[in-house]
């Protein structure tokens, strides 16, 4: 058996052991569409924390911030601390209101929830910029996963999109958010053992830590500076700004319906810790692996794609039993975030849009199908820079839900034209912002998200300036009428 035919042996057996899962989930499955979306929000907190991480980092992980590390050096570290600390201050801040009002109103989707008390229209502008920016965050994840099966098996780019298509429908239909969540747990400890396995065989391979530092800096002195000359305004601004990217997972539909979806409100802190602990641990591995690739690849840098770094680095430095792990776990994350995301954008256009489709759990199904035909044709069309669509993506999602999200588990009134200027003054900042070609210096997620919630704030205030001056209207005409 040749040295292909082994990691082919090893990567099919893996996706067969997440297929099984999956299955097993399904086996637990209700036909309706509660189940179908929220699991009948009966999920483990164990099994919460693993798919949230899992569904988070995914095709992202395993090529957009290796490549990143790679291109970045030692700087990338303040996207590992900032990002691992935004993303837990998120659900700290929301996670638990979120599943406890979301089970009081019966809200079944992330648009349905935004748009409670401020009729269909927040909903229906939700809906959209879920479709849109989140279809293109699920065409990145099949990007990603077509360009491992590129490396490792030479396979056409869109073979692979299409393959993982074919398996995130497998996984939607077999039982719905359950089986996505059950497959992402598994695959979730997967990712987290083989990364860690990586990491040590590269840094082991460039000669140990200090001899990786030393060869990077003989390469290019930046790529060991905290603070290189490419961080156009500094390490600070560089820092928060990936603080608030981590902060915009509260306008996430595919993680935050986690938190919905959860057994109990009282069990969000200990899938929070462990999402938290298993982020920052991956993110140090990828890390890593990037600045390990720059040392034993540098060709890359010129004449190839550091986002492939990782699979390169596998069939170099393990053996091919392992190489077909590693890429199974890469694989299957990518279509584990994708899943998720395809989901989430069927679940909102038939909850929130087609309102007569509602309670079908047949018709739900159809617009998971219809949803996975649009993202195909995304990824067949989208740039092939993973990194730099999931971010695009992630910014323009936290940018134009996460302020709303926030103020409605919360609780604060939000008027419908209040929210909607919210979300596309959110939006239009951060796109603004990456056409401006700022985000070198800051990422958009933070002036995105600050500028929508300044209109909250200037709405908030002019409500405030003109209630006041009816009172005193009203006052004045009073004394005017007493004798």
């Amino acid at each position: 058996m040749n040295a292909r035919t082994s990691i082919a042996v090893t990567f099919i057996a893996f996706l067969l052991l997440f297929v099984m899962v999956g299955t097993l989930a399904a086996l637990r499955k209700q036909n309706t569409t509660t189940d179908y979306l929220l699991a009948s929000r009966n999920v483990n907190p164990w099994l919460t924390g693993l798919s949230a991480m899992a569904t988070t980092q995914s095709g992202f992980l395993f090529a957009g911030v290796v490549g990143f590390s790679y291109k970045l050096g030692l700087a990338s570290i303040w996207f590992i601390v900032s990002g691992t600390v935004g993303h837990h201050i998120s659900w700290w801040l929301a996670g638990k209101r979120l599943r406890k009002i979301s089970a009081q109103t019966d809200a079944e989707t992330f648009s349905s929830f935004l748009g409670e008390k401020g009729g269909r229209a927040i909903a229906a502008v939700s809906v959209i910029i879920t479709i849109a920016f989140l279809g293109a965050y699920a065409a990145a994840q099949l990007v990603a996963g077509s360009k491992a099966l590129n490396v490792i098996f030479g396979w056409n780019y869109y073979f692979g999109i299409v393959l993982g298509a074919f398996i995130v429908v497998i996984y939607c239909f077999s039982g719905g958010i359950r089986a996505s969540i059950w497959t992402d747990a598994a695959q979730g400890i997967l990712m987290v053992g083989s990364l860690l396995l990586l990491s040590v065989v590269a840094v082991a391979s460039c000669g140990g830590p200090v001899s990786l530092s030393q060869k990077l800096g003989v390469i290019d002195p930046a790529l060991v500076n905290l603070n290189p000359p490419s961080l156009a305004w500094g390490v600070l601004p560089f820092a928060i700004g990936w603080l608030a990217n981590g902060l915009g997972v509260v306008g996430q539909p595919h993680i935050m319906v986690r938190a919905m979806a959860i057994d109990s409100e009282d069990n969000i802190n200990l899938a929070n810790n462990l999402k938290s602990i298993c982020f920052g641990v991956n993110s140090l591995a990828a890390t890593t692996i990037g600045l390990t690739g720059r040392v034993l690849m540098p060709e890359l840098m010129s004449g190839g794609d550091p986002e492939v770094a990782l699979p390169y680095l596998a069939l170099k430095l393990l053996p091919v039993g392992l190489v077909g792990v590693m890429l199974a776990g890469l694989f299957a994350g990518t279509i584990s975030t994708a899943d998720s995301q395809i989901l989430s954008c069927s679940a909102t256009l038939g909850r929130d849009i087609f309102y007569a489709t509602a309670n079908s759990y047949t018709l739900a199904k159809l617009w998971t199908l219809l949803v996975t035909i649009l993202v195909v044709a995304i990824a067949i069309l989208a740039p092939d820079n993973v990194f730099a669509l999931v971010i695009f993506s992630w910014s323009a999602l936290a940018s134009g839900l996460g302020p709303l999200l926030v103020l409605r588990v919360w609780q604060k009134p939000v008027t419908a034209p209040v929210a909607i200027a919210m979300m596309l003054v959110g939006i239009g900042t951060a796109l603004t912002w990456i056409e401006l070609k700022l985000s070198d210096g800051v990422n958009e997620a933070l002036p995105g998200m600050a500028a929508g919630m300044a209109v909250y704030l200037i709405a908030q205030l002019f409500t405030a300036t003109h209630v006041d001056n009816k009172s005193i209207s009203v006052t004045a005409d009073n004394q005017r009428s007493e004798p």
